[in-house]
């Protein structure tokens, strides 16, 4: 017999993903899977083990985030998959392709509770756009090429594929499937067309951008169009990398913490186009900017899902198309013909946030993010998770190119670091600076050994505050002087980053945060800057009076 027809399915399973052009896979070993980790060892894929499967499934968003090709985990049964789960759920709502693999029990072990048994249909069904498990070797190309075209089309997302252990362990025979073909995603040329006449016809306009399916050719057009147009846009949640900043036609981010002077621009904006945002409850500000189900606003929306379209606000106009497609064809059709006195009053309302306002401590994150703006490259990738220290980046910093913004709309705690070592392997020529919380990276504080393991020199900056804050501010809010269940007792974090191997430096006041970062920059391993924050400087505009 032919070594093809002797094959186990695990190879078959990676002759598909390199059919697929995956060139990286992150994994936490197991059991369920050896024969996929057997067919790993003889491809050309680059395999980086994580420390936890949630790191790895982050770390396989975040390549998702930065090439708009799925990213690819391999994780165990269940609770390698229930670990996971998180970065499935981060991948739905930021609209990132990405597929997991997720290992399963023998076929002839099913529905009897088996060890590690989960059904993962009913597991992952809210949180991916398809669940699937493959029961036959032969149909792993079928289920495979589907699990990318699915992952990439329309409004992208997670997929994930169950592995029975004996589907991937017998004799397979098949031959993997070219790599996914994908829609156009383009607008028809009608709506194209009616877009801009009424943008052109509106008094105070405004758009606000986000959601998945851009790329750096479709926010070059963003310029153009907006240029054209001069339209201020607004960036939805955590999608400040769509526009540079330092464009005259960008107005600031319409998410978490806006400024107030935008806010009031939204409301009182005759007509909004949303162009790929979802229109969720941080860009809308508790579902306040627009009201629903009518916005006063004329809005315009123009999304690659239909059943999205209408969700929450009824549209003047709906316009099915990936968001990037239907963008270059805006520019396409645009022409220089507007100049108007309210996108310039929007910028300087943008310039005037961008003023650093004091807050307590010798070391303060307003001065951090500034230092951070005047010497880091355009292209320098910043990851960030949840957490009040990222107010301060969200603010201040000012993202030059598309893709240097890793952060989750989901807001998920934890999510820096991975994606920052993720981003470093794609990208090991640019500087990738990871933004933490205290609380943030002690979720993931081992995946700074995939770091060193990895030769992925990121620099950490983690804010020490010995507190959640986040949860601490809206306590302050809603609870005044009476804290509970948000204190935190931190390690030596420095000391932490130099037991790896890694370089460890702590930071106290504004003076030693250049030197510092220059080091950690230059350093040719991975680097952790301790922050040592004031627990008074609770946000960029609140002040914790009694922060004991």
């Amino acid at each position: 017999m032919s070594e093809l027809s002797t094959r186990h399915g695990g190879a078959l399973l990676v002759e598909c993903l390199v059919a697929q052009e995956v060139e990286r896979v992150f994994c936490i070993p197991g059991e369920s899977f050896l024969a996929a980790l057997d067919g790993l060892r003889d491809s050309r894929i680059d395999v980086v083990v994580a420390r936890q499967e949630g790191g790895a499934a982050i770390m396989a968003e975040a390549v998702g985030k930065l090439t708009g090709k799925p990213g690819v985990a391999f994780v165990t049964r269940g609770p390698g998959a229930t670990n996971a789960s998180a970065g499935v759920h981060i991948a739905f709502q930021d609209s990132t392709p990405m597929v997991l693999f997720v290992g399963q029990v023998a076929s002839d072990q099913r529905d009897r509770e088996a060890f590690q048994e989960v059904d993962y249909r009913a597991m992952f069904g809210p949180l991916a756009k398809w669940v699937g498990e493959i029961d036959r070797a032969d149909r792993i190309p079928e289920y495979v090429s589907h699990a990318f075209h699915v992952a990439q089309s329309g409004r992208p997302g997670p997929v994930v594929l169950a592995l029975p252990e004996d589907m991937l362990s017998g004799p397979a025979q098949g031959q993997a499937a070219p790599a996914a073909v994908l829609p156009s995603g383009k607008a028809a040329q009608e709506d194209i067309q009616e877009v801009i006449d009424r943008l052109r016809r509106a008094r105070n306009p405004m758009v606000i951008v986000g959601g998945g399916g851009w790329s750096a050719e479709a926010c070059d057009a963003l310029a153009k169009f907006a240029d054209d147009l001069d339209l201020p846009v607004g960036a939805s949640f955590r999608c400040q990398d769509y526009l540079d900043n330092r464009h005259p036609n960008y107005v600031g981010d319409v998410g978490i913490g806006i400024n107030p002077a935008l806010a009031q621009r939204v409301r009182e904006a005759d007509v909004v186009l949303a162009l790929g945002a979802r229109l969720g409850e941080m860009t809308t500000s508790g579902y306040t900017l627009l009201k629903s189900p009518v916005p006063d606003q004329s809005l315009l929306h123009v999304h690659a899902d239909p059943s999205e379209i209408g969700r929450v606000y009824r549209p003047d106009l709906a316009v099915v198309a990936q968001p990037g497609a239907a963008c270059i064809q805006l520019a396409q059709a645009s022409s220089r013909s507007l100049r108007r006195p309210e996108r310039v009053l929007a910028r300087a309302a943008y310039d005037a946030w961008q003023e650093l306002q004091e807050t307590p401590g010798a070391l303060k994150m307003e001065r951090v993010i500034g230092h951070l703006n005047t010497v880091l490259p355009d292209d320098a990738i910043l990851a960030n998770g949840a957490g009040n220290y990222s107010a301060w980046l969200h603010r201040y910093y000012r993202y030059r190119g598309w893709r240097t913004q890793l952060a989750p709309t989901s807001g998920s705690m934890g999510y820096g670091l991975p994606a920052a070592i993720a981003a470093k392997l794609q990208h090991p020529e640019r500087d990738v600076i990871c933004l933490a919380g205290d609380g943030c990276f002690q979720m993931v504080s081992q995946e700074f050994g995939t770091a060193c393991e990895q030769g992925a020199n990121v620099v950490v900056l983690i804010s020490d505050n010995g507190m959640y804050g986040t949860i601490r501010m809206h306590q302050q809010r809603h609870y005044p002087q009476r804290p509970s269940g948000t204190k935190l007792t931190n390690p030596d974090f420095a000391a932490l980053a130099r037991s790896y191997g890694g370089l460890g430096l702590t930071v106290s006041a504004d003076a030693e945060f250049p030197d510092a970062l220059e080091q950690a920059r230059q350093a040719s391993v991975p680097s952790i800057l301790h922050l040592k924050l004031d627990p008074r400087a609770l946000s960029p505009r609140l002040e914790l009076e009694d922060a004991g």
